[in-house]
């Protein structure tokens, strides 16, 4: 999938799983930062491609995009497993226990779950893709759904652009627009 939908789709899946399980009040510098964090989770899995936006978006882009997708075996193989999805979120939590201390406002619990969600997100939409995933990776066998590759989406073309990308946006805006009060009392009642 393109970063686009994977954008869209680790907001929505954020949606969701804070809709359904209610984990209480949050300050709004939390909410920020883990709607940041949800966004970077949801491009993190591509850190393994030295094209991808994560790069792009950095000063020294290639050299440090060329040295990732070595050090995790080339596109979609570590960073798109469940073994590389519990070595980010290691890592992330530790990162995030490091930075506490400039921002003690925040709950890194909420934050560090919402990257992971993202995360998440990324591997189950690229699962949709002919490609698939090697979810259980070191078993290199990559999965995909449905089965059958021929069913699968190409990443970037019709099925894509056309239909699950504009899913997602029609499922973001049913979601906000019908849960909005819910969405703001998560707000109002902040506890700091």
């Amino acid at each position: 999938m393109t970063a686009r939908t994977h954008d869209l789709a680790a907001i929505t899946a954020l949606g969701v799983v804070v809709l359904l399980h209610p984990f209480g009040t949050i300050s709004p510098s939390t909410a920020i930062i883990a709607i940041l964090a949800n966004q970077i989770g949801g491009i993190t899995p591509d850190i393994d491609q030295p094209t991808a936006p994560f790069w792009r978006n950095l000063p020294i882009t290639r050299l440090f995009g060329k040295f990732f997708d070595n050090l995790m075996g080339g596109h979609r193989f570590l960073t798109h497993s469940v073994l590389g999805l519990a070595l980010f979120g290691f890592l992330s939590k530790m990162l995030l226990s490091f930075v506490h201390p400039l921002m003690p406002h925040t709950n890194i619990g909420y934050i560090w779950w919402a990257f992971m969600i993202g995360m998440t997100s990324h591997l189950v939409m690229d699962s949709f893709t002919k490609e698939g995933v090697p979810w259980l990776l070191p078993i290199p066998i990559k999965f995909g759904f449905p089965p059958l590759k021929a069913l699968r989406v190409t990443t970037g073309k019709f099925a894509e652009n056309w239909l699950v990308l504009p899913a997602l946006a029609v499922v973001d805006i049913w979601l906000f627009t019908s849960h909005y009060p819910q969405i703001l009392l998560l707000l109002h009642q902040r506890i700091i």
